[in-house]
């Protein structure tokens, strides 16, 4: 299905550009949440005309990315949570949870969506998070993990 993208995304194209992605894809991702159109005719001349516009918001939204980058990057974040005498957690520490984490220590805002980490946070501690703010901008944080109570 070909779509027109309504803003710039990560590994599939920028702004104006008329790509091919699967039909599903399509419906259920990028135009549920306004990021693409339907490549028809009509819509190709409409995003031609306000194309400047979506450069200016994409350029908006750049800049606050920037920002948070700025207060989140590089920084340390610490979990406290039960674990076994094998230091392994029961459960593991999810996008949810640091996304909290994150609000709590630097009242800054952060969608769980935005939280990759390397690897799975199972065990106790130190673990690279990376957050991808923008398309273009991407910022990574520390998550250490410690013991609330070893329990046998």
């Amino acid at each position: 299905m070909k779509v027109i993208l309504l803003e710039n995304l990560k590994r599939i194209g920028s702004i104006g550009e008329v790509i091919d992605v699967k039909r599903g894809f399509a419906r259920n991702f990028l135009i549920a949440n306004k990021k693409a159109l339907n490549a028809s005719k009509e819509n190709i001349k409409k995003v031609e005309k306000i194309k400047s516009t979506l450069s200016k918001k994409d350029d908006e939204k750049k800049q606050i990315a920037k920002k948070i980058f700025e207060k989140v990057s590089k920084k340390e974040y610490t979990v406290n949570k039960l674990s076994t005498e094998n230091k392994e957690l029961y459960g593991s520490v999810k996008p949810t949870e640091i996304s909290k984490i994150i609000y709590e220590k630097s009242k800054t805002e952060i969608k769980p969506s935005m939280i990759q980490p390397v690897k799975e946070i199972k065990s106790i501690g130190k673990f690279k998070v990376k957050i991808s703010l923008h398309s273009e901008v991407e910022a990574e944080i520390t998550i250490v993990v410690n013991s609330a109570e070893s329990t046998q």
